[in-house]
């Protein structure tokens, strides 16, 4: 038997580094495993005269496995304002900036919003450096539907604030993505089952670690299922669309008449059709009808 292959230990063959032009870089960072880091990432954090960081702590160490230093500032949300004013200064004097979260794409349920909207509002320029993000792992391994996708972040900490947010996003043509921490992790999925029903679900924690897991199933099972009684690591819950209710003859005139105010008969059947799921032939007959032809 061949031996198995060895992990390259760098690519045989990369395109050249380019100047990093002065300017805020937005720099996604490994959300578990350090070898998810983007050459392009890299560039810009040895460039960086300055990198704010949501915990100094934590960016000192990917720094340290690869051999950079570069000056930290926190940039948290005790911190964010001062991190703002400071971006701003360094890169009105021609500075090159990097904003990196603890794990991950920064500004996604992340401090960082502050300072980029703080550059954006002073013409200055913003750069994205993508890479890692749990919300799309989660989505690419939970084996639902990823063709409208709805990312509703943290979900508030009470119950009653909780459901009343469920209720929000119960539209049934969407999966909806949630971060969660462990302790709270069974009884938000007690709400979610009791809000949204018995729709498909997977959660999925320690992401590209040597732990990683992803547990599948409907959320009425997966809410009482005891591997998820307060698990370590960082979660993501991803639900998929609930049953489409099919759509009554009184409400598809409705949305009926009132597209034929805007669109040709033709168009508003199409829009109609798409919305509610119905056969356009079938709307378009029922629109002429409403025409009186």
């Amino acid at each position: 038997m061949d031996p198995a292959p060895q992990p390259l230990t760098a690519p045989l063959t990369a395109p050249p580094p380019r100047r990093v032009e002065p300017g805020l870089y937005l720099v996604a960072t490994p959300i578990g495993n350090l070898r998810d880091i983007t050459l392009r990432a890299l560039d810009v954090l040895a460039a960086a005269d300055l990198v704010l960081a949501e915990d100094t702590r934590v960016t000192a160490k990917l720094l340290s496995a690869y051999g950079l230093k570069a000056r930290l500032e926190r940039c948290d949300d005790h911190a964010s304002a001062r991190a703002a004013d400071l971006a701003v200064e360094r890169l009105r004097e021609g500075q090159v900036v990097a904003l990196v979260s603890d794990a991950g794409t920064p500004l996604v349920s992340d401090p960082g919003f502050v300072v980029a909207r703080a550059v954006i509002a002073e013409g200055l320029p913003v750069h994205p450096i993508p890479g890692a993000s749990s919300l799309l792992a989660a989505l690419c391994i939970a084996g639902l539907p990823a063709d409208r996708v709805l990312f509703a972040g943290f979900l508030p900490p009470k119950t009653a604030g909780r459901r009343a947010a469920l209720e929000d996003l119960k539209g049934p043509r969407q999966t909806l993505v949630f971060f969660e921490s462990g302790p709270r992790l069974k009884d938000s999925l007690t709400d979610m089952a009791a809000v949204l029903g018995p729709r498909p679900a997977a959660v999925a924690r320690e992401l590209t670690k040597l732990y990683e897991e992803c547990v599948r199933g409907p959320l009425d099972a997966l809410a009482v299922d005891p591997r998820l009684d307060s698990p370590k690591g960082e979660i993501v819950v991803v639900i998929g669309p609930g049953a489409v209710e099919q759509a009554t003859e009184a409400e598809a005139d409705a949305a009926l008449a009132e597209a034929l105010t805007r669109l040709p008969t033709g168009e508003a059947a199409a829009e109609v059709a798409k919305a509610l799921g119905l056969n356009r032939k079938t709307l378009y007959r029922r629109a002429l009808d409403l025409q009186g032809r």
